[in-house]
């Protein structure tokens, strides 16, 4: 086709415009933090946000079905398959690979490493590949936890290999559902993958703070606080998850 001919009046360029925008749209709002560029939020498909279930009274159907009896578990039928945990913050720097970190811990000190899958992620994909802040690995260690994570960012699989999504603040969970809202579009995922999300304080029993902050622009005891809500949100999600057997 004559490129001379493809000028802004024509069908052929109108179409092609209403094509790319869209896509060009998806892909930096799926690659930019919608935190840090309030403008981009307007573009994106925002959910109100959900009410927090109580912990007593949280009862995910994923939690009921992984942590089913043997003779209801697939694959090994001696043996049910790991109850999977994704936790997501932003950069998958500080945070998420902390809350990896501490429920690893827990769950090794327990004894019940075995009945699980253990992993975290970021919104975005900026610091993929890198390891978790000196900082936050530096804070965690003193309390004898390691933070080996390498960041990467959430994917569609996400919501198929995961049983419970864990974000840290109210945005990180708005970000992974309108992630969700456009992915589904294109990917094959389960139905109700929007219930698989969660607010991770949403199981603190000993702090009343709603969210997570993120300690990343602040000094140590922004660190220290990160983890004290950690511990104290992680041995109440263990509690929740081993009830549900």
């Amino acid at each position: 086709m004559n490129s001379s001919r493809l000028c802004s009046h024509s069908p052929y360029f109108s179409l092609c415009y209403r094509s790319f925008i869209p896509s060009l749209r998806s892909h930096l709002l799926l690659t930019l933090p919608l935190s840090r560029y309030p403008s981009l939020r307007k573009l994106a498909p925002l959910r109100a946000p959900r009410r927090t279930r109580k912990l007593d009274s949280f009862c995910s159907p994923s939690i009921s079905s992984s942590m089913a009896s043997p003779s209801q578990s697939q694959g090994d039928p001696s043996e049910a398959r790991p109850f999977s945990v994704l936790f997501v913050c932003l950069g998958n720097i500080c945070r998420s690979p902390a809350a990896e970190g501490v429920f690893r811990d827990i769950v090794k000190k327990r004894g019940v490493d075995s009945k699980f899958q253990i992993d975290s992620a970021g919104t975005i994909g900026y610091h993929e590949g890198d390891l978790a802040d000196p900082r936050m690995r530096a804070a965690a260690k003193r309390r004898g936890i390691q933070i080996t994570s390498i960041s990467r960012p959430i994917q569609p699989s996400d919501f198929q290999n995961f049983d419970l999504i864990l974000a840290m603040d109210k945005q990180n969970r708005e970000d992974i559902l309108g992630a969700l809202e456009r992915w589904k579009f294109r990917e094959t995922l389960p139905r109700d993958a929007h219930k698989k999300v969660q607010l991770m304080c949403s199981y603190c029993k000993k702090h009343d703070d709603t969210e997570v902050p993120d300690p990343y622009y602040g000094g140590p005891q922004g660190f220290e606080k990160v983890l004290d809500l950690l511990e104290d949100g992680c041995e109440s999600l263990l509690d929740s998850i081993l009830a549900q057997e």
